[in-house]
């Protein structure tokens, strides 16, 4: 695998992850790429839709029944390892809208540009902070929604803030 060579993960790599087409169309759904067999279970006691499941035991990967996550977004915060975040794409035929998990300060806010990144931690582009959510219920992290390209939106995993 890539990631343990110090590479990001590869499509290959995530293909199992990915939600259908049909499944990504309908409105958000979380995308968990988690690929480490640890004992890490928060994202399946913290789904309140039951939607996340480690068939196998604890030291095992994480699944996502997408028919039953309505995109709530709990598991993006829950997550230790920052390995969930959030795709929708019924923002229309070119934009598409991604949360991510962000635990550096100062936060952005609602407005803000931000530099949208890959897995890599290349820039793809600018983007527009659409919302910033935060509190005791998202578990102290953060989740930045960005508005992206939809071409973007398998691939922004990350932002840095612009100037300032």
């Amino acid at each position: 695998m890539a990631y343990k060579k110090g590479d990001a993960l590869t499509a290959r790599e995530l293909a199992a992850q990915i939600p259908p087409k049909e499944r990504l169309r309908r409105g958000p759904v979380a995308m968990v790429e988690c690929v480490e067999e640890i004992p890490c279970n928060p994202c399946v006691e913290i789904c309140p839709q039951g939607a996340i499941s480690m068939p196998g035991g604890l030291n095992k990967l994480p699944r996502l029944d997408w028919e039953k996550c309505n995109g709530c977004g709990v598991c993006v915060s829950g997550c230790p390892g920052l390995a969930i975040f959030m795709v929708d794409l019924t923002e229309g035929r070119d934009r598409a809208k991604v949360a991510l998990p962000y635990e550096f300060i100062p936060l952005p806010e609602k407005g803000d540009k931000v530099m949208a990144l890959d897995r890599e931690g290349n820039e793809l582009g600018p983007v527009d902070v659409i919302r910033v959510q935060k509190g005791k219920r998202l578990d102290r992290t953060p989740i930045v929604t960005i508005a992206v390209p939809r071409k973007w939106a398998l691939a922004a995993r990350s932002i840095r803030r612009l100037g300032r």
